[in-house]
């Protein structure tokens, strides 16, 4: 029997106008353990955040991603248990799947010997999610800048301060699906500039703890006047967490998730934007995090 344990973080992807292309992690954490039983079958157990929500079936993301790996590299999965400890609140624009896959490539690529290295997993995750402005922050730590073109992926993890963030989710359900359909196929060229215009003042201002930046920097037009309507309560949530001190505020990835970055109050902040949503009838869950710069840990047991 053999047995590995993968740590994944919590990510922030679309980050302000960095749309599909910046991502920042999170000190939220999902543990995996997957251990290979001489026996055959499936075994899954779960707790910890949403532990309820997770698969203990095929369907689950994590044993879906193993197998995913184990057959490109020429292996039969065979007997698997698979235990998840999970922070990362589920649908919540967190990350949550790019960490179950991630954990799921990682745990099943240790298994089988480490014939990918971590770039070519890192190519693997962002195949199965489609982009790589949540699964790279996850893999790397930081902040970091994804593009993927005709050339293939490049990825820069860039360097960031310690920031401290505030993160709220609205107890409401907005799929990815739903989420990627509000959005316009084409834009008008001013907003396209807007948003471009902001990327190397959002970077610079992560980079450099310049708060004082972070109003400007954070603000888009290409997803987030879409998605914004679809949340109960996010526009006065939103306002109300700049009213209470927050320097940039920013839906994370598709939503429904606001994150708010500043350098103080943070717990008014939170509560702030929490009350905001109460008042729409929308309950709501809150962290205070900071950034993960450790990105995706392996922790091999014979």
């Amino acid at each position: 029997m053999r047995q590995v344990t993968i740590s994944v973080p919590a990510t922030s992807a679309n980050l302000g106008p960095g749309y599909d292309c910046l991502g920042i992690a999170l000190s939220l954490r999902h543990d995996v353990t997957i251990t290979k039983k001489r026996e055959p079958g499936l075994e899954i157990t779960a707790e910890g955040e949403d532990a309820g929500l997770i698969p203990r079936d095929e369907s689950n993301l994590v044993y879906q991603s193993a197998t995913h790996l184990l057959r490109r590299v020429g292996i039969e999965p065979a007997g698997l248990h698979i235990h998840q400890k999970n922070e990362i609140p589920i649908a919540s624009g967190l990350g949550s799947s790019s960490s179950a896959v991630l954990a799921g490539l990682f745990g099943a690529n240790e298994l089988a010997g480490s014939p990918l290295s971590r770039e070519e997993v890192l190519q693997m995750a962002t195949d199965l999610e489609g982009h790589p402005d949540n699964v790279a922050p996850a893999v790397y730590g930081g902040l970091v800048l994804g593009v993927l073109g005709e050339e293939g992926l490049s990825v820069d993890r860039l360097d960031v301060a310690d920031l401290a963030v505030v993160v709220v989710l609205p107890d409401v359900v907005l799929l990815t699906e739903v989420a990627r359909a509000a959005l316009p196929k084409e834009v008008p060229l001013a907003d396209a500039i807007f948003n471009s215009s902001r990327v190397g003042l959002l970077i610079h201002a992560l980079q450099t703890a310049a708060y004082d930046r972070l109003s400007v920097a954070m603000q888009d037009r290409l997803h987030q006047p879409y998605r914004i309507p679809l949340v109960a309560g996010m526009a006065e949530a939103m306002q109300a967490a700049r009213e209470a001190g927050a320097a940039g505020v920013a839906l994370s990835g598709a939503g429904p998730s606001l994150i708010a970055f500043a350098e103080e109050g943070h717990e008014a902040i939170a509560g702030a934007a929490a009350a905001a949503f109460k008042h729409a009838g929308v309950n709501t869950r809150q962290w205070q995090l900071v950034v993960d710069k450790e990105g995706t840990l392996i922790q091999n047991k014979p």
